[in-house]
């Protein structure tokens, strides 16, 4: 069965840009519920069980029509988080060698990518995520989804997420989304995004 990965930091690390009372909340209660109840709604079908969570996503059209909705919302609320939580941590300012040119490809420059990325996760209404992603073509892409939609079920790969529920922000920025969103630039692991960029790319 799926579990809880753990975070390979401490909650507090991310100081004082994310604080640690909402990661540890986010990280035990909110992504803990997903997994619990993708696993409940799961206990009868052991070959989808078996499936890594990125597999299980991405091959979301396979899944029975009764378990569609539990996959989607849970698994890829699990999957989005599981991600997220490798892509935050304080390394360089900037991404460098070929996802810096691809940035730059897609939008003129790093800045120019910061404001286009910011500007959708602004604008995003409700719930959801925003995402750098790699298409199937290799190219590169700014996108949103819905609650907990993943881009793995429209073949996308996933590099880069900011999760823009309440629950990611509210304690330390409450509405003021567009903070929390600056805030994000400052804990981004650039290390660990150009590494899944590279391997999407091969």
């Amino acid at each position: 069965m799926f579990t809880l990965p753990q975070l390979g930091y401490g909650y507090d690390a991310l100081e004082p840009h994310f604080d640690a009372q909402t990661m540890e909340l986010h990280h035990t209660k909110h992504h803990q519920t997903y997994v619990d109840k993708l696993n409940a709604a799961l206990k009868d079908n052991p070959e989808l069980a078996a499936k890594s969570i990125e597999q299980l996503v991405r091959e979301f059209d396979q899944v029975p029509t009764t378990l569609q909705t539990a996959v989607k919302n849970h698994g890829g609320g699990h999957a989005n988080h599981s991600l997220w939580w490798t892509t935050l941590g304080k390394t360089t300012e900037a991404p460098t060698g070929e996802l810096a040119a691809g940035l730059t490809k897609l939008c003129g420059s790093f800045d120019t990518f910061k404001e286009h990325f910011a500007a959708q996760a602004t604008g995003l209404f409700g719930s959801g995520w925003t995402w750098l992603v790699v298409n199937p073509n290799h190219s590169l892409e700014i996108i949103t989804t819905p609650n907990q939609d993943s881009p793995l079920m429209t073949g996308r790969t996933p590099i880069l997420g900011l999760d823009i529920w309440e629950h990611a922000y509210y304690l330390k920025y409450q509405n003021r989304r567009p903070e929390f969103i600056a805030a994000f630039w400052s804990v981004i692991n650039w290390t660990e995004v150009e590494k899944r960029y590279t391997e999407a790319v091969e």
